[in-house]
């Protein structure tokens, strides 16, 4: 069988293999397409010798790949001049395991041009009919481009000695728009070669290739890479040649190739002379020894990472983590004391991520030390390490003599620990009197009461604390219960309001207004009915109307809940806050208890943005026609009353389009 037979697409053999029973019941659908039934061949044929329309011949042709025989050949090939079934007939030819659709293609050959001509050198190399070498190797020097161009990537595509010889020789005087495409052929030569063991031919080739003068970087590069490949452990010769080359478009292809060599020689080729490197070939290899993770680069990649260019500095850390050898941790250590501090926090970041219980013993011995700065950076890189066995000896740090160190030690406990820890966080917290600390144990209370399966569940140990909590302490965990939220936790700060100490009282009030939930907008409420003291009383407002201009209300809730509001509303910052609710409920009653507030001068223009931003979303809605009659004298008001010019403008356009939908036009 010739080597075109043994290379047909795979889509023929496929088919009829798995289909040979089914295709006598009729037809049947393979990935999308149509299998006909057995014997639909000669009904095939006799559409494509009829005048049958473009489409049926089309699908006369897509068919036939799949069950056309020799007897399909003469009937498909007949359609390849016509430019429009020309790709369809090739379509229907390629599959087909017959020397006739050689035979075929190649006579064609001699008789199309243009597209058609194209497309039928482009399925002789589909079928890498070396039989057809001769008569391409002539098209070679056509004075049609796409004709050249389309001829050696056919040689390409077929690989034999004949066709390799036929694109080197037209390549020595090829005009320059070609010789990409006979490049891309040798290519294709050298890799075929290369697969059938012929390795000394395609070295010929890429040898050829590299030293093609003004070729395409794309063409040198790839030259270079499989010149390098190819000659196997002889490469790594080229490749120490090409890794000092002062071409960059080479020396980056050398690099890039040592990705795909195996073996420590490699990255000892790679490590030779990097020092004398410039900055950006050195970042390119230092990211090419991380990739490859060879241990024997690491000497190389510390000198780099104490001294020299930054941005090399800061790539050679990084990479490290990468190899992830025990090595690394003094190094790393050394470097986290550097004083550029984009370098100390870059090794940080390597140190977090380097593997290994070396690694952890290092912090620990950081941690155990009698140097703040050290045990600072040792508890940062507890946490990037998630080294949870530390929590206890954090939580003793924790209790401590050393003020810098408390804070850091609490929010690690936070971020390491779990619902276990918080008895001990509490206890903590009792003595904690510094913001920095009483804020590092607010968030270390959240933080593990949000791990626990149900937080809620933490809410009766906080709500006990307040009992014995000085002023300070109450306020954190009045901000950790309203962050857990749930009814036992609204109950434990609503008794809080009635704290005498002032700062106690207004953190619950504020813990209130940031509910997860609107449970607490009755509450609010009741509070803003209950206060004398107009700040108080503002305050509680401000917690209510935030829930009422909350989109996860209902828009019928939140209307009832401004119009309760309504009637407590006394200051000019009240009416604005009830304003700003108002104006996102898209509703008529909404439009109704905004109008007194356009006669107000101190709330004219957050009336106006509000009525203006209700009407345009009204007459947006199916129903506007409705709903138009409503907003007709809202927007006149607006318009006559408000100083803002575009506001006017929005005004008046929003109430001719009223007063149009409101007569039914």
């Amino acid at each position: 069988m010739s080597k075109s037979k043994m290379n047909l697409d795979s889509r023929k053999a496929g088919s009829l293999t798995l289909l040979i029973g089914l295709l006598f019941a009729g037809a049947v659908q393979l990935f999308g397409q149509t299998i006909p039934p057995a014997g639909s061949e000669d009904r095939l044929i006799a559409v494509l010798k009829s005048d049958a329309a473009h489409k049926e011949k089309a699908d006369a042709c897509r068919q036939l790949a799949i069950i056309g025989t020799k007897d399909a050949v003469a009937p498909l090939a007949a359609l390849l001049g016509d430019e429009k079934l020309s790709h369809m007939a090739r379509y229907g030819l390629e599959p087909i395991p017959d020397p006739a659709v050689d035979e075929a293609l190649r006579d064609a050959l001699g008789k199309l041009k243009g597209r058609p001509l194209v497309g039928v050198i482009g399925s002789i190399g589909v079928r890498r009919d070396a039989r057809a070498v001769r008569a391409l190797a002539k098209m070679l020097r056509d004075p049609d481009a796409q004709v050249a161009r389309a001829a050696a990537r056919a040689l390409g595509s077929i690989g034999n000695q004949r066709a390799t010889r036929a694109l080197q020789r037209a390549l020595k005087n090829a005009p320059a728009a070609n010789q990409l495409a006979l490049c891309e052929g040798l290519f294709r030569c050298a890799e075929a070669l290369a697969a059938g063991g012929e390795r000394a031919d395609a070295i010929e080739i890429y040898d050829q290739l590299r030293e093609l003068e003004d070729a395409p970087h794309q063409v040198r590069a790839g030259a270079l890479r499989g010149a390098i490949l190819t000659r196997g452990k002889d490469g790594i010769g080229l490749l120490r040649q090409h890794l000092r080359s002062d071409d960059y478009i080479l020396f980056s292809a050398a690099v890039q190739t040592a990705q795909e060599l195996p073996g420590t020689g490699v990255s000892r080729a790679l490590t030779t002379g990097l020092s004398q490197l410039p900055a950006d070939n050195q970042i390119l290899v230092v990211w090419t020894l991380g990739k490859r993770a060879d241990p024997v680069a690491l000497l190389s990649l510390y000198t780099l990472a104490k001294k020299g260019e930054k941005t090399v500095r800061l790539e050679a850390i990084r990479v490290l983590p990468q190899i992830g050898h025990v090595s690394a941790v003094p190094v790393l250590v050394e470097l986290l004391a550097d004083a550029d501090g984009q370098i100390s926090q870059t090794a940080q970041e390597a140190f977090g991520a380097l593997p290994g219980r070396e690694a952890d013993a290092a912090v620990m011995a950081m941690f155990n030390s009698g140097q703040t700065s050290r045990r600072l950076a040792a508890i940062e890189l507890m946490g990037r390490r998630r080294m949870t066995a530390t929590v206890g000896e954090l939580l003793k740090a924790a209790g401590g003599a050393d003020s810098e160190i408390r804070p850091a030690a609490i929010k690690a406990v936070g971020e390491l620990g779990g619902p276990a820890e918080l008895p001990a966080l509490l206890d903590l917290l009792m003595d904690l009197e510094t913001s920095d600390e009483l804020n590092a144990a607010r968030q270390a209370l959240s933080d593990v009461c949000t791990k626990a399966d149900d937080p809620e569940s933490c809410t009766e140990r906080l709500a006990g604390a307040l009992t014995k909590a000085g002023p300070a302490q109450k306020i954190v965990l009045l901000r950790v219960l309203g962050a857990i939220g749930g009814p036992n936790a609204l109950e434990a700060v609503r008794k809080a309001v009635d704290d005498r100490r002032p700062e106690v009282h207004i953190t619950a009030i504020r813990a209130l207004g940031t509910w997860k939930t609107a449970d607490a907008a009755p509450i609010l409420l009741a509070l803003a009915k209950k206060f004398r003291n107009p700040n108080d009383k503002t305050l509680c407002l401000r917690g209510y109307l935030g829930f009422a201009a909350r989109g996860d209300v209902p828009a019928g809730q939140r209307l009832s809940m401004c119009r309760k509001a309504a009637g407590l509303i006394e200051r000019d910052d009240e009416k604005k806050l009830l304003l700003g609710a108002l104006g996102s409920i898209n509703s008529p009653g909404a439009l109704a208890l905004i109008m007194p507030y356009l006669d107000d001068p101190a709330t004219r223009a957050e009336a106006g943005t509000a009525t203006v931003a209700i009407a345009e979303n009204l007459l947006k809605r199916r129903d506007s026609s409705k709903l138009a009659p409503k907003l007709v004298k809202p927007l006149e008001k607006v318009a006559q009353v408000t100083t803002n010019a575009e506001l006017a403008r929005r005004a008046k356009a929003l109430l001719r389009q009223a007063q149009k939908r409101a007569r039914g036009r």
